[in-house]
C-alpha cells in the first residue's frame, strides 16, 4: 500500500513539473491543446446525450414518473374528499324490503344409490 502511494505521488510530481515547463516554453500551444480537448469532450458529451435522449426506455420512464405524480395527486384529492365526507353525519338507511320465495323443499328427488 505504501509503494502504491509513493508511485502515485511520484507521477503527480512529474506531471506538475511537465505542465510547468510546458507553460513557460509554449503557453499558446498549451491553451490551444486545452481548447481542442474541451471541444472534443463537449462533442462526445452532446453525441452521447443525443443517443440517450432518443431511447424509448427513457420516454417510458418519463411517462411512468408522470403517471406516478398524477396518481399521487389524485390520491391526495380523494383523501381530502373522503375526509370531508367523513365530517358529514351519516344518515340511517332504511331496511331493504326482501321477500322470501317459497321453493319445493318438501319433495325429495329419487336417487339411485350405488
Amino acid at each position: 500500500m505504501n509503494v502504491r502511494n509513493f508511485l502515485v505521488g511520484f507521477i503527480i510530481v512529474i506531471a506538475i513539473i511537465g505542465l510547468g515547463s510546458y507553460i513557460f516554453n509554449n503557453p499558446v500551444g498549451l491553451f490551444k491543446q486545452l481548447f481542442i480537448i474541451g471541444l472534443v469532450a463537449s462533442a462526445i458529451y452532446f453525441v452521447y446525450q443525443f443517443w440517450v435522449r432518443n431511447k424509448p426506455e427513457r420516454n417510458e420512464s418519463r411517462n411512468y414518473a408522470k403517471a406516478a405524480r398524477l396518481s399521487k395527486r389524485r390520491k391526495r384529492v380523494s383523501q381530502q374528499a373522503s375526509s370531508q365526507m367523513r365530517k358529514k353525519p351519516m344518515r340511517k338507511r332504511s331496511a331493504a324490503h326482501l321477500t322470501v320465495i317459497e321453493g319445493k323443499k318438501s319433495k325429495k328427488k329419487d336417487r339411485a344409490i350405488f
